[in-house]
Order: structure tokens, then sequence, then C-alpha cells
């Protein structure tokens, strides 16, 4: 694999590339996610004396919708990026992340819960196996994103392969962004629209193919099994 800088220089480049429509796909995800929550929020009263805020009567729903699409929009925004990666921008759009929920909706989403769902039950053996599970598994939303045919707890098991041995490597590559976040915290959030967002994105979708080469080098995952034509055992 490619050094963590080369890495993040890589995906400097391809972000700044195609600046706008990054910028405007991270920030069309983040729309989608605060209007489903404003939704929720619609009835909500505050107790002053108590400061407690009661619900509004659509925040379960929505709250439900909300966790529903999460997934499958974190998978199209990997897609995006992936593509973008790749240089196949003339197949994408700002609003890719969001009009390619629909397809295989359902692989998606099972496949993101699965992960969720296992990423919790370790968590249930105290926050470091837990840690060391979402690691595991981060892997997951790119490969639902980039292997149309790979099914939901498959793309699990290949995460798992391609994670490998990099764990550790993710772990350090996530906190050199720790400066970026602490500037976008400044800034009110401003800096993660219009740069550190789209960045890490661009960055992390270049990490996973890195990864996903190295895997298929050293023969821990093949071809076919992201193809969805071998099994997964």
């Amino acid at each position: 694999m490619r050094s963590r800088q080369e890495i993040k220089a890589i995906g400097k480049e391809r972000f700044k590339a195609n600046y706008w429509p990054c910028v405007l796909a991270v920030l069309l995800v983040g729309i989608v996610f605060g209007v489903i929550s404003g939704i929720g929020n619609i009835g909500a009263v505050t107790d002053f004396e108590s400061g407690e805020v009661q619900p509004g009567p659509l925040s379960g729903v929505m709250g439900l919708v909300q966790f529903i699409i999460s997934g499958p929009l974190e998978i199209g925004l990997c897609f995006f990026f992936v593509m973008n990666t790749l240089g196949r921008v003339d197949e994408i759009t700002a609003a890719t992340p969001i009009t390619s929920c629909k397809e295989n909706f359902g692989r998606k989403l099972g496949g993101y819960l699965w992960m969720e769902l296992f990423t919790f039950l370790w968590s249930l053996l105290f926050v470091i196996p837990g840690i060391i599970k979402a690691y595991s598994y981060a892997m997951t939303p790119y490969i639902l994103s980039d292997c149309p045919n790979v099914q939901a707890k498959d793309a699990l098991k290949l995460s798992m392969r391609i994670m490998a041995g990099h764990k550790g490597e993710l772990f350090v590559f996530h906190l050199s962004f720790i400066g970026w976040g602490i500037l976008t915290a400044l800034t009110a959030g401003i800096l993660g629209i219009f740069y550190t967002g789209p960045y890490m994105n661009s960055a992390q979708s270049v990490w996973y193919l890195e990864a996903r080469e190295d895997a298929l080098r050293r023969g821990v995952i093949t071809m076919g099994q992201l193809e969805g034509t071998e099994p997964v055992v």
C-alpha cells in the first residue's frame, strides 16, 4: 500500500479536481438528515423549569426514517467518492449519493444493519472490542457500493479480510485528520462543508482502493468474490 501521506495527497488531488460536485454531494446528504431531523422536532416543547425537551409527535417516525436511510445514504456517498477517485466523474453528479439509494436498497440496508448490529454486540464486551470490530467492518459500506453483486453478509466478511493487518493503520489515518477536525469546529462547521468533509471522504476512498488491491495481491480475497461469482466462505 502507499504511505498515509501519499494516500492523503491523492485524495486531496481527486477532491480538488472535482471540487464543487464533491462539496455539494456531502452538503446534500447533510441537508437530507437536517430536514428529517427538523421535521421530527416539529411540535417539540421545552419545559423551562426542568430544561427537559418533550419530543414532537413526529420524532419517533422521523427517527425511524433517518435510521433506515442513513446506511444507504452513507453507501451512496462512498460510491460517489470511489467513482470520483477512479476518475469516472462523467458517471456521477452531486445528487448521486441520494439517487443511488434506490438501487439494491434492501441489500444496502441489510449490510449496514448487520454491520451496526455486530459492532454493537462486540461493544457489549467493553469499548476496545467494539472499536476493533468497527475497524474490521470499516470497508463494508465501500464494498456494498463498489461491488453490487456481493451479498450483505459477505460484504462484512470481505471487509474483515481486507482489514486484517490494517486496522491500526486506518486508526492512525483517522487520527491524522484531528487538526482538520479542530479547525472545522473553530469555524462552526463551515470548513467541514467546503473542505474537511469532502477531503476526508476522498482520502478514505483512496485508502479503500489501496487496501482492496493489497488484499487481492495477498490473496486473502479474489476478484471473483468481489464480483459475486465466487462464494465467500
